[in-house]
């Protein structure tokens, strides 16, 4: 189960302007020279000079003038050059890979004209057409996956999941990294009260709550597993712990924010906004199924016992048992669990481009 986070969705980033070039510095001019008042002499001597200097003064003008342009054409190709226009993208050199030496670049580069594009991996907010979606052969690794032996209580279901967390991080994480998009595990919590506090507001304890999932954080109440009506099935335990944990891989890889934003834009409670709530949610049901069809028979603890009970237990959970409208009748709700587990293909479990009928 998911919500959406307080405030303003979705969040809006500055816009960066385009990087500043740095000016040409401008030609530097020394003080003027000082010249020292030349001694008296007589007339005729002064008349001769003067005649003298005339003629030096004169050619003198002539050599300043030439001596004044070749200065000027000297600093006009000084190395400095009128700024460039601001590169675009799609010019920049491939990453990894430097401008050719032959074309200097003539002002050094410095944080103000460093390009303003993000660098690592990025979440990409696409539905239908993610990446991630889009190889029919893109699938789990089988992995080996060992849990603690389940017991209904406090202790031993936090060990349990703490130790399915970790065998979800090392399923997903190597996935969703070769698709170059920012993982990192979710912070686990186990909430012993009545209701807990997440970035999602305060959520009460309860039947629909054995398991919840708000931004980068998985809470999972020990009395919302209701232990008391499933006893010892760690299987169903581990399937609704996987179904949030594939709303953390649809929070990594972008497809979540995308969701949001759809299920804003129609109206959350309109039919459109539900609609996207059910893709949403049974997305997350295929995510599940997966896992457990990636891990089950691998020489770890889940067992076919483990698997046959999960997938059993699916039909008792959706819309129909919890009289929403918000994730997909019961039925639709064991179908694409059972789609995840039995092929383990993510290009199955796309269900933002399966027809409405499928996601009723």
């Amino acid at each position: 189960m998911t919500q959406p986070p307080h405030g303003q969705w979705p969040p809006r980033g500055a816009v960066q302007p385009p990087p500043v070039h740095g000016q040409p510095p401008g030609q530097w001019h020394g003080a003027p020279h000082q010249f020292p008042t030349p001694p008296r002499r007589s007339t005729g001597a002064i008349i001769g000079i003067c005649l003298g200097a005339v003629a030096v003064l004169v050619l003198g003008l002539v050599a300043i003038v030439s001596l004044n342009r070749d200065d000027n054409d000297h600093v006009a190709n000084a190395g400095y050059q009128n700024s460039p226009n601001p590169t675009s993208p799609a010019a920049l050199p491939p990453s990894g890979s430097s401008s050719p030496s032959s074309s200097p670049d003539p002002f050094p580069t410095s944080p103000s004209r460093t390009p303003s594009s993000p660098s690592g991996p990025q979440k990409i907010l696409k539905l239908a057409d993610h990446p991630i979606l889009q190889d029919p052969n893109a699938g789990l690794q089988n992995r080996v996956c060992t849990l603690p032996q389940w017991q209904s209580s406090q202790q031993a279901a936090e060990a349990f999941f703490t130790a399915a967390g970790k065998c979800l991080d090392n399923a997903w994480g190597p996935f969703l990294e070769a698709y170059r998009l920012p993982f990192t595990p979710p912070a686990l919590h186990f909430p012993t009260g009545a209701s807990f506090e997440t970035e999602c507001g305060t959520i009460q304890v309860g039947i629909a709550t054995a398991a919840y999932y708000c931004e980068n954080n998985l809470y999972v109440p020990f009395r919302g597993l209701q232990t008391d009506q499933y006893g010892n099935n760690p299987g169903v335990y581990l399937a609704l712990f996987a179904h949030e944990y594939g709303h953390h891989v649809q929070e990594v890889a972008g497809l979540m924010d995308a969701a949001w934003q759809k299920i804003y834009d129609a109206g959350q409670n309109s039919p459109a906004g539900l609609e996207m709530s059910r893709r949403k949610e049974l997305q997350a049901q295929c995510f599940s199924g997966m896992f457990l069809g990636a891990h089950v028979d691998q020489g770890g603890t889940v067992s076919r016992d483990m698997y046959n009970k999960a997938w059993n237990d699916q039909e008792t959970r959706g819309d129909n048992t919890s009289r929403s409208q918000d994730h997909g009748t019961n039925a639709h709700y064991a179908s694409w669990w059972r789609a995840g587990a039995s092929n383990n293909r993510v290009a199955d479990c796309n269900t933002f481009s399966a027809p409405a009928s499928a996601v009723s």
